[in-house]
């Protein structure tokens, strides 16, 4: 993959870090692309354990998630769309998720609900840009630990750690606009997922056509070692 995709793909990890934190330090106790952790919060709010109402903020995150992958299946797969129409649709989102908590229009508990919502659709159809994932990774850095263990390590997996690294830069740059200047703080989401747009729709020096423009992810699920 080009320098320019990977470089997209870094910025979507960021995205996915910001947008979690900012769902989880604003929403409060559920993530906005984690679904194996909202999972896990589902089981122990079942038991009593947690703050009051997670269960609900749980299913709205994993409603929204799923509605959003599965509207990002069928556009990329059943219409053919292209990648950039994907981020434009993720962008679109989390730019109003950025507007109505920038302009403090998000006072009551539904409100939240429907922020979490539009946060989580996004990061569903983030889910379906590319096979590379940048919102889950718990197989690529198994994937990644293996390469290491066996010495196997390829020319890529600096790219790797570099998403890695990007999921944490991208919830710690949330979690301090939250603190310094909570307005901003759904930009760190919205900021990067633009970026990632722009990679993919700027024409490469040339004039030439990206390489993999048109190569949307495909309609399966992502294996579990993918890096």
């Amino acid at each position: 993959m080009p320098w320019r995709g990977e470089g997209a793909l870094l910025l979507l990890s960021a995205a996915s870090g910001a947008a979690d934190a900012f769902v989880f330090l604003c929403v409060g106790q559920v993530f906005a692309g984690v679904m194996t952790g909202n999972l896990v919060l589902l089981g122990a709010s079942a038991t009593g354990a947690g703050e009051s109402g997670v269960a609900l903020k749980v299913a709205v995150a994993l409603g929204a998630y799923f509605c959003g992958a599965a509207a990002g299946a069928l556009l990329a797969g059943r219409l053919g769309l292209r990648v950039p129409v994907l981020l434009g649709a993720e962008v679109v989102l989390l730019g109003a998720a950025a507007v109505l908590w920038g302009l403090e229009l998000v006072s009551s508990y539904g409100d939240r609900l429907g922020l979490l919502a539009l946060v989580a659709v996004a990061m569903g159809v983030q889910g379906r840009v590319r096979v590379t994932p940048t919102n889950y990774f718990t197989g690529t850095l198994t994937s990644l630990a293996g390469r290491v263990a066996l010495r196997e390590l390829r020319g890529g997996d600096g790219w790797v750690l570099g998403r890695l690294a990007a999921v944490v830069a991208g919830a710690a740059v949330a979690a301090l606009a939250e603190r310094w200047w909570s307005p901003g703080a759904a930009l760190g989401a919205l900021v990067p997922a633009a970026g990632a747009l722009v990679l993919e729709t700027a024409p490469l020096r040339g004039g030439g056509p990206r390489p993999d423009k048109g190569k949307p992810r495909p309609d399966r699920g992502n294996p579990a070692g993918a890096a």
